[in-house]
């Protein structure tokens, strides 16, 4: 083998427990399509018929496919085949638009497109403008949806297929892995990954309790494999990469993943799972699905009908906020539970976490960072910890290759500091005494009110630390005296009725002034992406329209 390749790992990996259930891909209720469990060999040969089907359309090594799919084994199926030809998949944001669509598609390179056949309107449209996409693969999912003109049938592709392993390919580590990501502006964009990298930064590197022990050869990952693999339940949608990551840790660890039913984010069905499928670890994001969640669990208890959790031991979150108040009522249902808040980005892999104490109030976002993380300032020095001075988080050691076909992004993203090459995405921190990092937020999303710069992560984590709030985005819009005014797009919590007011009066004890919200706009629901991330662009569009009175007072 040369160097560590996630075809080989999981092929590694599949003979050492080849009997082990690998997924669980459940079934909407009243759905044609049953619940799909397979064995990691099962999944390995599915992926191989995959790869041959794939090969004999005239695709290989270093073409790019695309990923238009809900969670389920077709996911991880497609990844796998991409990977044993050394091709690229590719993930597609499923919410995308026609437009949207072929932007990607061209930008991407894309020669394939998997896809989900209720989405074969919007894919046969964007597909007649992309420049080298040749080839479209449909998954059944019950939807009645027509195939778009020349797409094949994927378990029809998959039954002609052969099952054993596809050969002649030399993998390597150096094989591609493409994570695309809208950002907070701007069209989607692709970060180039080496397959190495991607294991070691995001994906585990072999170490199953993650405590910085590394394998040093890619064989060494079968003798890392517990006795008893562990369950996690993965609620985002694989299209967004860290819940690719996480997946794959599990996969690396001979561990199963169950997905949840296709369709909105529903927390009893959540819990079921949990009590019915053994679950160790549930991934979930933010406050947008962890209070549903409590709220859910303390309903069934107080019914006298409660869900058994015992299994659980771990809740991790992250890409957006997870506020004390919401880790704190989870640790109040479940005190034996452990709530991890983790932070990554699509350009630099996981890079820390926070482990929720009893008693935790604080309303940042903070995180202890690895060895390879920083906060550097604009002359690329390390930010004094306690000066409270502002840089950007930047990471060095395994990092992209850079931004696939910009090279003018990649030159100001990716930058050679003593002898080092640091990746610094964008996002704003600054380092607290003991050397803690505190998030700050994307300085794209940043608002300049009276000069001074406030990031809306920050102001939406007080937000929602008030009891009278149950979800919030926080934006920028014009402001005659100010520059720009800060403003709440706020849920309020059940039987609440919060008040610009109120929630001044709530954000000034953990807020600089200047910070505190000047606008309130209240609405019925929040809009969210599926992978529960706030969506600024609704929100500003939203507070605009709405034209509710604002104060000059903070």
């Amino acid at each position: 083998m040369s160097g560590f390749n996630l075809a080989d790992l999981f092929e590694l990996v599949t003979d050492a427990v080849p009997d082990r259930e690998a997924v669980v891909s459940h079934a909407p209720s009243g759905g044609v399509s049953p619940t799909r469990r397979l064995t990691f060999r099962q999944l390995d040969e599915r992926s191989n018929r995959l790869a041959h089907a794939l090969s004999e359309l005239g695709i290989g090594p270093g073409d790019h496919i695309g990923l238009q799919l809900l969670n389920g084994s077709e996911y991880l199926e497609g990844m796998l085949a991409a990977f044993k030809l050394s091709a690229v998949p590719v993930n597609i944001n499923f919410r995308y638009v026609e437009g949207e669509l072929q932007h990607l598609y061209d930008d991407a390179d894309l020669v394939a497109v998997i896809h989900h056949r209720q989405f074969s309107p919007r894919v046969a449209v964007a597909a007649k403008g992309a420049n080298q996409l040749e080839h479209l693969l449909a998954v059944d999912d019950d939807s009645g949806a027509d195939l778009a003109d020349g797409a094949l049938d994927y378990e029809t592709v998959l039954a002609d297929a052969k099952p054993d392993r596809p050969d002649g390919t030399e993998r390597s580590g150096d094989d591609r892995y493409i994570a695309y990501t809208g950002g907070t502006t701007g069209m989607p964009k692709g970060v180039v990954w080496r397959q190495e990298d991607i294991f070691f930064a995001a994906m585990g590197g072999g170490d199953v309790f993650q405590s910085g022990n590394f394998i040093k050869t890619p064989e060494e990952i079968v003798e890392r494999i517990p006795e008893a693999g562990g369950t996690i339940l993965t609620t985002p949608p694989l299209m967004h990469v860290s819940a690719q990551w996480g997946v794959f840790h599990s996969l690396f660890a001979g561990g199963r993943v169950v997905f949840p039913p296709h369709g909105p984010f529903d927390a009893d069905a959540v819990w079921r799972l949990v009590q019915d499928e053994g679950v160790n670890i549930l991934t979930i994001v933010g406050d947008a699905m962890a209070r549903p969640l409590a709220e859910t669990f303390d309903t069934a208890r107080a019914a006298g009908s409660p869900y058994d959790a015992s299994s659980l031991i771990v809740v991790g979150s992250g890409g957006a906020v997870l506020s004390s108040t919401a880790k704190g009522r989870l640790a109040e249902l479940l005190p034996n539970l452990m709530i991890v808040d983790g932070f990554g980005s699509s350009e630099t892999g996981i890079v820390g976490n926070k482990l929720h104490a009893a008693g935790d109030t604080t309303a940042g976002s903070r995180f202890t960072v690895n060895a390879q993380t920083n906060v550097l300032d604009d002359d690329g020095m390390p930010i004094e910890p306690g000066s409270g001075a502002v840089g950007r988080l930047a990471r060095k050691g395994h990092v992209p290759i850079g931004y696939y076909k910009d090279e003018t992004k990649t030159k100001a993203t990716f930058l050679e500091i003593d002898g080092d090459r640091w990746v610094l995405p964008g996002d704003n921190a600054t380092v607290d005494e003991d050397g803690t990092v505190v998030l700050l937020g994307r300085g794209s999303t940043s608002i300049n009110t009276g000069g001074e710069k406030v990031y809306p992560e920050e102001v939406e984590t007080a937000l929602m630390t008030s009891p009278d709030v149950a979800d919030a985005i926080v934006v920028g819009l014009p402001d005659d005296r100010w520059g720009e005014r800060v403003v709440a797009v706020v849920k309020a919590a059940a039987g609440a009725d919060p008040t610009l007011e109120s929630l001044q009066e709530h954000t000034r004890s953990s807020l600089a002034r200047y910070k505190v919200p000047r606008g309130l706009v209240l609405v019925d629901a929040v809009e969210r992406t599926p992978a529960g991330k706030p969506d600024y662009k609704w929100a500003r569009e939203t507070a605009e329209a709405d034209g509710s009175a604002a104060s000059d007072r903070a």
